[in-house]
């Protein structure tokens, strides 16, 4: 099921296409120069996931369990059903997943553009990746 929280905001830079940039400077190193900053950000993120148990959040299929490394985006506390839940958006380079800890007000360490893994059963409600009360790990913050 590859349209899980697929992500389509590319823009190209007409520079990667120069020829002699390219014989000049190698492709490769042309590719990183002309990234922009998102774009950059979602390479490095899907480079993290490859080894893992699911390469990326495109590519899962609800049902399964999943480790899914990305930046969490946004942040937010809702009630549900008279019982606190502390969500999160959690991007992965190749799209988003929704992480909710059901009876949880906030977690200490997590915040917006704080890098973490997380395990977990993938649901899909409403057509949305939710990933409930996963297991998480803290990356350490960028110096």
């Amino acid at each position: 099921m590859g349209s899980l929280g697929a992500s389509s905001d590319v823009v190209e830079n007409p520079l990667r296409k120069s020829p002699v940039l390219n014989l000049l400077l190698g492709n490769s190193l042309v590719q990183r120069l002309t990234r922009s900053r998102a774009q950059q950000e979602a390479h490095e993120l899907q480079r993290e996931n490859v080894g893992r148990a699911c390469g990326c959040i495109a590519d899962c299929a609800p049902g399964s369990t999943v480790t899914i490394a990305g930046t969490v985006r946004a942040m937010s506390i809702r009630p549900r059903n008279e019982a606190p839940s502390l969500e999160i958006d959690l991007y992965d380079g190749t799209g988003s997943v929704r992480i909710v800890w059901l009876g949880r007000r906030r977690i200490l360490g997590i915040s917006p553009g704080r890098r973490l893994i997380v395990t977990g059963r993938l649901n899909q409600v409403a057509g949305e990746p939710i990933v409930y009360n996963p297991r998480y790990e803290l990356k350490p913050l960028a110096a």
